[in-house]
C-alpha cells in the first residue's frame, strides 16, 4: 500500500480530536489510529482547545472524543469553524449539538419520539402520568439525565427541571418508551464507501441505561453494547434520516442513527449523531478499515 502524500509531496497528517479527560483518544478510537498508521498516516491525538494546536498544519481534522464541550459549546462551534479541513464540516457541527435539530428532521418527514422543548425563561407544564425522560438539549452520552414516573417522581422530575433551567439549558422532555427494555436500541454506523457516498457499515444492540432519576452516575461507556443486525425497516428510517440532514450528507465522514421500535414497532429516531459519536469500531472486524480508507480518501 502506497503512503498517502498531501500536495506538497510530504506525508500525510491526520488529527483525531480528543479532550483532556482521553488524552491518547477513547479506546473505541484506537482500531481507527491504527488502522490509519497502516496506511502510513501520521497520526495525533490533539485536544480540541489546546491553544499550541496549528490545525492548518494536519490534512484533515476528524472529531472523535472531545466530549468535555457540553459546558463550552459556543467556543467549541466557534473552534470547529476555524478550522480549515475539519469532519465533519463545522456547519453541520453547529446544527447537531443542539437537540433541537429532532425538530427539523420532524418537520421533515422523520419518524421522531414527540418531544416537549422547554427553553430558560418558560414554563414546565408537566404530564399527569406516564415516564418520562428530561435532558437538556446541549449534552454527550447520556450525562444530566434522567427517567421519571409521574406522578409519584413529579417533585424530581420538576426539580430537574428547574436545574438545568436555571443554568441556562434548554431542557426536551420526551416520553419513555419501553422498548428499549427489551429490543432496545439500534445504532445504525455510517461511513463513506468507495465512491465517498456514505452508506451502511455496522450496527449495535444499546441496552437500557436510564434506571430512575438523574444522579450523575452514568458515564460514557456505560452502555450494554453487541453486534446487531438491522432490520430492512430501520436501515430504510436511517437512510430517511440521512436525506434529511440540511445540505445533505455527501460531505459526511460518519454518522450513527439511533433507533428504538415506537408503540406501533415503527423505528423511531433517538439521536442522530455526527458530531463525536463512539463508532463502535470493535464490534465490526472490517469497520476500522473502512473509515481509514475513506479519510485516506479525502487526503
Amino acid at each position: 500500500m502506497s503512503t498517502p502524500l498531501a500536495d506538497d509531496g510530504t506525508v500525510s497528517q491526520v488529527a483525531l480530536v480528543t479532550c483532556a479527560t482521553f488524552p491518547d483518544l477513547w479506546d473505541d478510537d484506537h482500531p481507527l489510529r491504527d488502522a490509519l498508521r497502516e496506511r502510513g498516516v501520521v497520526v495525533e491525538a490533539v485536544r480540541w482547545d489546546d491553544e499550541s494546536a496549528d490545525w492548518s498544519r494536519y490534512d484533515l481534522t476528524v472529531i472523535r472524543s472531545p466530549w468535555d464541550y457540553v459546558a463550552r459549546r459556543d467556543e467549541f462551534v466557534a473552534w470547529a469553524h476555524r478550522v480549515p479541513r475539519l469532519a465533519n464540516p463545522a456547519g453541520i457541527v453547529e446544527w447537531n449539538t443542539d437537540k433541537v435539530y429532532l425538530r427539523d428532521l420532524s418537520e421533515a418527514g422523520v419518524p421522531t419520539i414527540p418531544t416537549e422543548f422547554v427553553a430558560p425563561g418558560a414554563t414546565w407544564t408537566p404530564p399527569s402520568e406516564g415516564e418520562w425522560v428530561v435532558k437538556p438539549t446541549i449534552s454527550a452520552g447520556s450525562q444530566d439525565t434522567g427517567r421519571y414516573a409521574l406522578p409519584a417522581q413529579l417533585p424530581l422530575a420538576e426539580a430537574h427541571v428547574r436545574r438545568l433551567l436555571d443554568a441556562g439549558r434548554t431542557v426536551m422532555i420526551q416520553p419513555y418508551l419501553t422498548a428499549v427494555d427489551t429490543a432496545g436500541e439500534t445504532a445504525v454506523l455510517c461511513t463513506p464507501d468507495a465512491s465517498g457516498e456514505l452508506t451502511f457499515s455496522h450496527a449495535i444492540r444499546k441496552g437500557p441505561m436510564l434506571t430512575g432519576p438523574d444522579d450523575g452516575s452514568i458515564q460514557p461507556g456505560d452502555e450494554e453494547i453487541s453486534p446487531r443486525t438491522p432490520s430492512a425497516a430501520e436501515l430504510e428510517v436511517a437512510s430517511k434520516v440521512l436525506a434529511a440532514i440540511p445540505g445533505g450528507a455527501s460531505s459526511l465522514l460518519y454518522a450513527r442513527v439511533d433507533l428504538i421500535p415506537g408503540p406501533d414497532g415503527t423505528p423511531t429516531l433517538i439521536e442522530l449523531e455526527l458530531t463525536e459519536p463512539s463508532l463502535f469500531l470493535r464490534t465490526s472486524p472490517a469497520a476500522a478499515a473502512r473509515l481509514a480508507d475513506a479519510i485516506v480518501g479525502r487526503l
